[in-house]
């Protein structure tokens, strides 16, 4: 596995910081925030906000968002808050000024997941393109080198083909909208061959070759791999696979969501890992933080979306030849 360095060892997340660090002179970038209405979701937004990442529009019931700045000790002068009576109709409006172009971004405040992403998909009012929408984990594990992406485990169950090679291309456009290169992509399954029995593993073989047929860009892709052998060097070699990315991964895909989701809290709860997280594929990103995240994840998963929303204008500055 790709180890630290004994300096970077010793600072724990200092991936995190880097991504956080390299805001600065970015933003701030209009941020629609749906149902701010708990102290862990304001105040990672007000923090974002001092740090000159985003630009906040907070949407929800006014009352109680005030009322849990002042619980907190929020001084909400100079903020927008745009009144909607209650989670539902925040996701709703958030969207809404999306669609008005008032904001870029979208984070998620104290309202459930599947409320935002309906909003978010609805097929007339939504931020629907032609691409599958899905959720990458940014993971910060003080053990591995850089940082670890893992797709999808919060938003498609069990994807098709179809939906994985949309996965696998959001994730691509990320690390490389963030900066990070070109990545290495493993497409993980239990073992490392082929065989009908384990579909996954045949989904993994088919997403390569559309790799290499230019059907998904942008990554170096290889597949099946199991876990070990995406992310050890030493486990690769021991079983003879020789590829570029094996040992080396920097994007992991998990054939489905029950599977990423375990393998994202596993190193949260076991390898002191971060998580922070992204929803790709909308017309704008979406931060999907976690009620339970603390607040460098949450700082870290604004970071990760502003660095993409700035490099998007980039992409759509530039006129076709």
């Amino acid at each position: 596995m790709p180890l630290m360095s004994p300096s970077e060892a010793d600072r724990p997340h200092v991936k995190y910081q880097r991504l956080i660090d390299r805001t600065r002179g970015v933003g701030p970038i209009p941020t629609a925030v749906a149902h701010p209405c708990d102290e862990s979701s304001l105040l990672g937004v007000v923090d974002a906000a001092r740090e000159g990442m985003i630009d906040p529009i907070l949407v929800g019931p006014s009352t109680k968002i005030r009322a849990v700045a002042e619980g907190c000790g929020i001084d909400l002068q100079g903020y927008e808050v745009v009144d909607a009576p209650h989670s539902d109709a925040a996701a709703a409006e958030a969207v809404a000024l999306v669609r008005a172009g008032k904001a870029e971004l979208i984070m998620k405040g104290s309202l459930h997941s599947d409320e935002l992403l309906r909003s978010v998909t609805a097929k007339d009012t939504g931020l629907r393109t032609q691409r599958r929408i899905s959720h990458v984990f940014i993971m910060d594990v003080p053990t591995y080198s850089e940082p670890l992406f893992i797709t999808d485990a919060a938003v498609n169950i069990f994807p098709d083909l179809e939906a994985k090679r949309d996965i696998v291309q959001n994730a691509i456009d990320l690390h490389v909208g963030l900066g990070l290169g070109e990545p290495r992509v493993a497409i993980l399954s239990a073992v490392e061959t082929v065989t009908t029995k384990i579909p996954g593993t045949t989904d993994a073989a088919c997403l390569c070759k559309m790799a290499d047929r230019g059907q998904i860009t942008g990554g170096i892709l290889d597949g099946p791999l199991a876990l070990d052998n995406a992310i050890s060097e030493e486990a690769a070699r021991i079983k003879g696979i020789r590829s570029l990315v094996a040992g080396r991964a920097q994007i992991l895909v998990a054939p489905d969501l029950e599977a990423g989701n375990m393998l994202a809290k596993n190193l949260t709860f076991l390898a002191n890992a971060d998580a922070a997280g992204i929803v790709l594929g909308a017309r704008v990103p979406v931060i999907l933080t976690s009620r339970a995240d603390n607040l460098r994840t949450r700082m870290a998963s604004c970071a990760v979306a502003v660095l993409y929303a700035a490099a998007r204008r980039q992409t759509l500055a530039v006129p076709a030849e």
